[in-house]
């Protein structure tokens, strides 16, 4: 078998890319929706489109596959498997960022996309980040766990996004993007935590 389609497989790549694309289409066929945020501390009225918010889904879906049964045994492997893990976020990022795109077939605004696309990269890096962190398994930590503050408390009194809730931040909002960019660089350069290769070492 192919070695990269082997390395795809042993992941559960197909499953977790057939699931992120009907989330994809949904968030297509939905992307003029909205979604109201509460008023957890100021009386505010303020919502985000369903395309921004969807790539959460498609990063947690995806960092599935960044977990194998065979990480013990990759992790003791005298080849850069490192390198190849690395590649292999590379070719997640572009499939989320065509995913994130999807919605332009519908008529959505250029600007939408971006802040989707923008939005899909930086939640993959998180959910790098968390399985570097804290092992493949849980990939999907980080992501969920930054949106739900986002969410609740991401707006401030004068009825905008707060400076560090970058996921529903503007489209035009460059910090957001150095943000996304920043997490992403980090999810795919930052080395493993040493107790995690400790454990694969024992």
């Amino acid at each position: 078998m192919n070695p990269a389609l082997a390395f795809a497989r042993s992941r559960g790549l197909p499953g977790a890319a057939a699931t992120a694309l009907v989330a994809a289409v949904a968030t297509t066929l939905a992307a003029g929706s909205r979604v109201d945020l509460p008023d957890f501390r100021y009386l505010v009225d303020f919502s985000v489109p369903v395309a921004a918010v969807a790539p959460v889904a498609y990063a947690v879906v995806l960092a599935t596959t960044l977990h194998t049964p065979q990480a013990d045994l990759e992790h003791l492997s005298a080849r850069p498997v490192h390198l190849y893990r690395r590649l292999y976020l590379v070719v997640l990022t572009l499939f989320a960022v065509a995913l994130a795109a999807l919605p332009l077939l519908s008529g959505a605004p250029g600007g939408l996309v971006a802040a989707s696309v923008r939005n899909a990269v930086g939640h993959l890096g998180l959910a790098a980040l968390s399985a570097r962190l804290f092992g493949t398994g849980l990939g999907w930590l980080l992501p969920l766990g930054a949106l739900g503050p986002t969410l609740l408390m991401g707006v401030a009194e004068d009825n905008t996004p707060e400076w560090w809730a970058w996921p529903i931040q503007g489209p035009s909002s460059a910090g957001a993007a150095v943000v996304a960019g920043l997490l992403w660089l980090a999810g795919t350069l930052v080395p493993e935590a040493p107790v995690r290769k400790a454990e694969a070492a024992r």
